[in-house]
């Protein structure tokens, strides 16, 4: 069973998606889904400060409630919360990649295998993410609702995709009634189904 500290550390990675670069975000995921909560203190703050990302009250707050009672520097945390409005990063999503015409998806078939009437997940989609032009190529988006186990499941998954050969895996795990940004809501707006888990199987 997850700690509020580490429920709160994956809503808030949730909330960093897209605007946090994915190199440091799937590592700060891998952290989490080990439990190196310390480890996570000593960087995030920095990370946030280093790439200028301001949080709002409610990223904040979880920010504090996840990482100062391990450590985290009190005045780094603080640092971080904004004043007014972001410009955040726009992206477009799509349910197949351009280049794909038709094309055998062995990721697909694979995570399909690993979580079909798996307990505590439920829908399982993809998508794929364009930047805005000053972000090459494109890029495979995985969205797993779940019940439980959120951090945990978060980084099974990244270490599986990683041996497939993404160096810097994106996994969404949504817990449920999670308030979804507006990147989340776009990316299942143009998703396509991949597997469902025992969740969300029919009775």
């Amino acid at each position: 069973m997850e700690s509020e500290n580490e429920l709160a550390c994956h809503e808030l990675l949730l909330l960093l998606a897209g605007r946090l670069p994915d190199v440091a975000l799937w590592r700060f995921r891998d952290w989490l889904g080990e439990s190196k909560l310390s480890v996570l203190a000593r960087t995030l703050p920095k990370s946030l400060l280093r790439h200028g990302i301001g949080l709002d009250q409610r990223e904040h707050a979880l920010l504090s409630t996840g990482l100062v009672p391990h450590g985290a520097d009190f005045h780094q945390v603080s640092s971080t919360l904004r004043v007014g409005e972001v410009t955040l990063p726009r992206y477009t999503f799509s349910e197949s990649p351009s280049d794909w015409a038709n094309a055998a998806d062995s990721v697909s078939a694979l995570l399909d295998a690993a979580l079909r009437g798996r307990p505590d997940v439920g829908e399982v989609r993809a998508t794929w993410r364009r930047g805005d032009g000053s972000e090459r190529g494109e890029k495979r988006v995985l969205l797993v609702s779940a019940v439980a186990g959120w951090p945990r499941l978060t980084g099974e998954l990244q270490r599986v995709l990683r041996v497939l050969g993404d160096d810097e895996p994106s996994i969404e795990v949504l817990p449920p009634n999670f308030e979804m940004p507006e990147y989340h809501r776009e990316a299942l707006a143009n998703s396509r189904p991949v597997s469902v888990g025992a969740v969300g199987a029919a009775t």
